[in-house]
């Protein structure tokens, strides 16, 4: 497992019940979590808030709390409790910072397109590192927002392309208009509707969303990753793709799972996995 150990303003302090407890900056909540399937719900640790489900489906947090500014090394985001249980990042995806940023550092004129792009944790690292960064994601107020952690970082002029579409939608797009690029990033949904009431389920698309990236693909790219968080979409399963879709485009390819240091514990606790194809 790849662990996002470099953390200061964030923390999971603990696991169990069905819950994490985090510490996002001031603030300590209680989010579900379906891969804490271990312990009990007696924690005794003191949350400002709490995101609860409800019997019919969804939830709500018991309380709302400001957002506030946390930092991952020289990059800042805006965190704050959403309707969907998130914080507005995913801590665990700072390994992959990481790797991004250390495949770019000291190239030049290197390209990345990020899909389902969220609020750019992944688009603020590869600018930072000098990139060029095309954001895509279909929900006008995670690009927004994402725009906003970009200015925080210090980058609101940077060479950010912000767009609000429809991710294959737009791969097919960029293909007959013949760009390219040399590292891309995506993070599917598990289950989703488009703008026009699309089923979207990874099991199903995610072979032929890969497979239409490879006509926007540079001669020799850096990196190719595929965040997934589905039960049952093991990284295997998503390396197995890539190696039969993208053999011609990488000499390397890997997965493994991502998490994050449990304090209480020692332990690290699983977050989804994230497979790459890299030269």
């Amino acid at each position: 497992m790849r662990i996002s150990n470099n953390w200061k303003s964030y923390q999971l302090l603990d696991a169990g019940g069905g819950y994490r407890y985090e510490r996002w900056g001031n603030h300590t909540v209680a989010r579900p979590d379906p891969t804490v399937i271990f312990g009990d719900k007696n924690r005794k640790i003191k949350v400002s808030a709490i995101y609860k489900r409800s019997s019919t489906g969804g939830g709500e947090w018991d309380r709302q709390l400001a957002e506030q500014v946390i930092e991952y090394g020289d990059l800042k985001f805006k965190v704050k409790p959403t309707n969907f249980k998130h914080m507005g990042l995913f801590p665990e995806q700072a390994v992959n910072w990481d790797f991004y940023r250390e495949k770019i550092a000291g190239k030049k004129d290197i390209k990345i397109l990020n899909l389902f792009a969220y609020t750019g944790g992944a688009t603020i690292a590869c600018a930072a590192a000098g990139a060029a960064v095309t954001h895509v994601d279909s929900a006008k107020g995670m690009v927004t927002w994402a725009k906003e952690n970009a200015a925080l970082s210090g980058l609101a002029d940077a060479p950010i392309r912000w767009i609000v579409d429809d991710c294959e939608k737009f791969i097919l797009r960029e293909a007959r208009r013949g760009n390219v690029y040399d590292g891309i990033i995506m993070d599917p949904p598990s289950y989703g509707r488009g703008t026009n009431g699309e089923v979207w389920q990874l099991e199903e698309r995610l072979g032929s969303l890969i497979e239409s990236t490879k006509a926007i693909l540079s001669d020799k790219p850096l990196f190719f990753a595929v965040n997934t968080y589905t039960t049952g979409v093991s990284h295997s399963a998503v390396e197995y793709i890539l190696r039969t879709t993208l053999a011609d485009k990488f000499s390397v390819f890997s997965g493994d799972e991502i998490g994050l240091p449990v304090e209480s514990t020692g332990l690290a606790l699983p977050a989804g996995a994230t497979t790459f194809g890299e030269n």
